[in-house]
């Protein structure tokens, strides 16, 4: 198995918002799902939970 599918929680400590969405990993170990910030417009502090669908 090459790369597979992960299942990614971002939540946000600021407003509280949770977003679920999927991704995969690239060649940093970062994961890619297209998201750029919450809609409070917090970049930087967001909690990552990531399991492998």
């Amino acid at each position: 198995m090459a790369e597979g599918r992960y299942r990614i929680v971002i939540r946000c400590p600021g407003c509280g918002e949770k977003y679920i969405l999927r991704g995969r990993k690239n060649e940093k170990g970062e994961y890619e799902t297209g998201f750029k910030r919450c809609i409070c417009g917090n970049e930087e502090t967001l909690n990552i939970d990531a399991t492998l669908e």
